[in-house]
């Protein structure tokens, strides 16, 4: 049997990357909510916050593990599998994840200690600091890494050198590269994605605890907290994704046109389609359902302006000639697939939108936690957003196809020359055994830690009053006679 390399050598990083990705985006968007959480502490002195601050935290922990558990593998991809694409892109690579290991991981991994084993070893403005410190390492963590991707997308600040097999990008302008021509947009929307994913895993877990009567002050509390924040993010998302959508129209615009569907210049202005299934053989989308004219609306503000076709020599990168023999089809990403992941992320963005808005309205009702069905909703939702940041990923990295590093190296020739498609199927049958065996063991730790829930707060005083109730019971111990007696917390003399 004759395996391909390169295919199984795609296959496997889009497997590694998948699994990866789950965890990620639920540690930069529960990190923000933690520094709410805890920030309400220090604001209120209530005490109920900091239970809930700690709780979130010891499941932060866990997620923190297993992104970098699963994130190892990655890195010894681009030297196995694509060596070629490593030598190419090395030099420019090489700066950005340095800068992702000193700004971010450090960062980090540093002060995670002191947010887990610190509570009663260090000040609570100590330990807010460490929170605040954990939360924006992971967001750096992530810009670094879509500024390298980004990069392969819409690259800048770099010459080539070399000829040949030893041809590679050599940095120019670091900032040019950080700060490339698709960077800003994709970053705001791959956090955005991800406060999104938080948000909805805190009210997962909220809405199971008060579906089953447990800990209910605590999940009113989170749930309240975690719905506002995702409601934000989701309307933020459409805005984002619009954005966005309009900078790849001018940078890389065979992406939108598969996104779209759009194979051939229509007059009067390119239709949106909302459903459909792109036959690249007809040219057309069979079964569509379409809003005239719309895209070309949404992309130049004009019902009527013509946005570039799958069809049109301008899909191809500036400057390049096709080589003798090919077709601007050859130059066509999957359409099918990118059609299906663009909309089923637009499908779920909407979604979210549609559920977390009218949950806000019966919040303030005060009538959301009678909604039994509602809350079971809630608690499947988080589902969508895992979904929604796994399909916009696909989507952007499968329309850059057919090129790795876009308009100076295709996918087809930067993989390793000297691994063998055996190799890659053996190590892709031993990664999913691991990732398998880690992905149960997270789920299982994950679910006891659920189960048992948070601490349970000691009788007494239930709010900011304890701490000052606390300090006035040790100043009239020690204004006492001089016997042992001391006043009992929670006991009314």
């Amino acid at each position: 049997m004759d395996l391909d390399p390169v295919f199984l050598a795609r296959a496997q990083f889009a497997l590694t990357i998948a699994f990866h990705y789950i965890f990620p985006p639920l540690s930069i968007g529960l990190g923000m909510l933690m520094v709410i959480m805890e920030g309400m502490y220090m604001v209120t002195k209530d005490v109920r916050y900091e239970v809930m601050a700690k709780f979130w935290t010891k499941i932060f922990a866990l997620i923190f593990a297993m992104g970098v558990a699963s994130g190892i593998v990655m890195e010894f991809q681009f030297g196995t599998n694509w060596a070629t694409y490593s030598r190419f892109v090395g030099d420019i690579f090489g700066s950005a994840l340095a800068a992702e290991a000193i700004f971010a991981f450090f960062l980090e991994s540093g002060f995670l200690a002191v947010l887990v084993f610190g509570w009663d070893r260090v000040s609570p403005r100590m330990h807010f600091f460490a929170t605040v410190m954990v939360a924006l390492g992971s967001i750096f963590s992530a810009v670094w890494i879509v500024v390298a991707n980004s990069w392969q997308q819409t690259p800048a600040g770099y010459h080539i050198v070399g000829v040949g097999l030893d041809r590679r990008a050599e940095l120019t302008d670091f900032w040019a590269m950080v700060f490339n021509p698709s960077a800003v947009e994709r970053l705001t929307h791959v956090i955005i994605g991800a406060f999104i994913l938080g948000g909805f895993f805190v009210m997962s877990v909220s809405a199971y605890y008060l579906l089953k009567g447990r800990h209910e002050d605590f999940a009113r509390r989170s749930f309240g907290i975690a719905l506002p924040f995702a409601a934000v993010f989701s309307i933020a998302a459409l805005l984002s994704g619009h954005s966005q959508a309009v900078n790849v129209a001018k940078t890389q615009p065979a992406k939108l046109a598969a996104f779209e569907g759009h194979f051939t210049k229509i007059d009067g202005g390119a239709p949106l389609y909302i459903l459909g299934i792109p036959s690249e053989e007809q040219r057309r989308v069979r079964g569509g359902v379409a809003i005239p004219g719309m895209l070309s609306f949404l992309v130049h503000g004009d019902w009527s302006e013509p946005v570039t076709p799958l069809d049109d020599p301008a899909i191809l990168p500036e400057g390049h000639v096709m080589a003798a023999g090919e077709t601007l089809s050859d130059y066509w990403p999957p359409v099918n697939a990118c059609f299906q992941l663009y909309h089923l992320m637009v499908g779920l963005g909407m979604l979210f939108i549609l559920l977390t808005v009218p949950a806000l309205v019966l919040r303030w009702r005060g009538t959301l936690f009678e909604k039994r069905t509602l809350l079971w909703v809630f608690v499947f939702a988080v589902i969508g957003p895992i979904i929604a940041n796994q399909a916009g990923w696909a989507a952007a990295e499968i329309g850059r196809q057919p090129w790795i590093v876009y308009g100076m190296l295709k996918t087809a020739d930067a993989a390793s020359k000297a691994v063998s498609g055996a190799e890659v199927l053996t190590s892709i049958i031993l990664f999913s055994l691991i990732y398998l065996s880690l992905l149960v063991v997270w789920i299982y730790v994950m679910d006891s830690k659920i189960r048992v829930g948070p601490e349970e707060l000691e009788a007494g005083p239930p709010s900011a009053a304890r701490e000052r109730w606390l300090n006035a019971a040790t100043r009239r111990a020690d204004a006492s006679t001089g016997d042992s007696v001391t006043e009992v917390p929670g006991e009314d003399r």
